[in-house]
């Protein structure tokens, strides 16, 4: 991966990630993910929207963590997932996210059992098998940019339905560009 020249805030984060030596603990990752005085100026160079889906921008990486800046459109979502394993950081750059939480029901088909909007400057953490869905339900053009830590790195997950009983798998495409350039 080429170097790239980080915020200050950014470098300090990825410092901790480059010493994890294993999947990072929930608490920790939100606690730090809270003290990040971290704006959308710092993350400018790594916001990329795609019309068709959300996109998920690598700032760095390393052999525990992934951080990357996800950029969603009005009405775009997640598919219905698990974390498989990872743990997950995420704050609140710009917009408002829902997250819904789903359970499976005795038919084997999942249903939604809460849904929550997450302010701008939100900060959450969790780990496991929760299965969520992450959307962005703001007025069109409004958009919603997220900061996100996976460790280890989210490179699979199990993807759920409202309407077929099975469980899928997904591999989320992550982008990485080079500080300033386009995709």
């Amino acid at each position: 991966m080429k170097s790239k020249v980080l915020s200050a805030p950014l470098a300090s984060l990825t410092d901790y990630l480059n010493r994890l030596s294993a999947r990072a603990p929930a608490e920790e990752l939100k606690e730090r993910l809270s003290d990040l005085d971290v704006c959308a100026e710092d993350l400018h160079s790594y916001v990329r929207f795609s019309e068709d889906r959300y996109l998920r921008n690598l700032i760095c990486e390393g052999p525990f963590y992934h951080l990357l800046v996800l950029c969603w459109r009005s009405g775009q979502r997640s598919p219905i997932h698990n974390h498989a394993g990872s743990t997950c950081g995420f704050r609140i750059i710009e917009g408002i996210a829902t997250e819904t939480l789903f359970a499976p029901t005795p038919s084997r088909l999942m249903k939604p059992v809460s849904s929550t909007d997450y302010p701008e400057g939100l900060v959450n953490a969790s780990q496991d098998a929760f299965v969520h869905q992450i959307s962005n339900l703001q007025r069109p053009n409004e958009d919603l940019v997220t900061l996100h830590v996976y460790s280890p790195p989210l490179l699979r997950m199990d993807t759920y339905s409202l309407t077929e009983p099975t469980i899928g798998e997904y591999r989320p495409m992550v982008l990485e560009h080079a500080l300033g350039s386009g995709i």
